[in-house]
């Protein structure tokens, strides 16, 4: 993996800063409401039979995909969500339902158990801090997702997709060459496509 040059560092953690800031204003006016939009949006979107969708537990303020997942999975969709595996690796998907027990994983995330099946998914729905009109997106900075997308690309076809609220697009961000361009991204306002 590349380390980013030391401006472009600098650069991303003072945009985390003020990502995080305005993603926590948004969430705390209106986080139910856009996570019900979020929904209706994936549900309209992406109820694509015969593909597997991975989602995440959201985790703080988070735009929450969880009530997509179970709409999704109601109508017939097979949906996971991620797995830590360890630090520096991609990570793994396991298969998830409504009511499913989740075990506790590092930073705080929820996974689903061991004896879940391990699944390849078709569509990823990530989390993000920021995003730009490139389809450029901000994340944690731990690079779990850009090593997991990378990896995931060499073997298949597999759209990923951002989930924001939309207050959290912004002008620009920088890129280093490690960092994977997202396909679109979902609102709880509208769906940008970047590729298309």
């Amino acid at each position: 993996m590349t380390t980013p040059t030391a401006p472009a560092a600098v650069l991303k953690a003072v945009l985390r800063r003020e990502a995080l800031a305005r993603r926590k204003s948004v969430h705390a006016v209106r986080h139910a409401g856009a996570s019900a939009d979020l929904a209706r949006r994936i549900a309209s979107e992406l109820s694509t039979q015969g593909k597997i969708i991975a989602g995440y537990w959201p985790l703080g303020t988070e735009i929450d995909c969880v009530p997509a997942l179970a709409t999704l999975k109601a109508a017939g969709i097979e949906v996971a969500l991620p797995v830590v595996a360890g630090q520096g690796q991609v990570l793994i998907f396991r298969s998830w339902a409504p009511g499913d027990i989740l075990e506790a994983g590092p930073f705080g995330t929820m996974h689903p158990a061991q004896r879940a099946s391990l699944v390849v998914p078709d569509i990823m729905l990530l989390p993000l801090m920021a995003f730009d009109s490139t389809g450029h997106r901000l994340g944690y900075g731990a690079g779990y997702y850009d090593r997991t997308v990378a990896a995931l690309r060499r073997d298949r076809q597999v759209v990923i997709i951002g989930l924001a609220y939309d207050e959290q697009q912004i002008d620009t961000l920088p890129a280093d060459s490690h960092d994977q361009k997202m396909d679109a991204v979902i609102t709880d306002q509208r769906m940008l496509w970047f590729n298309k």
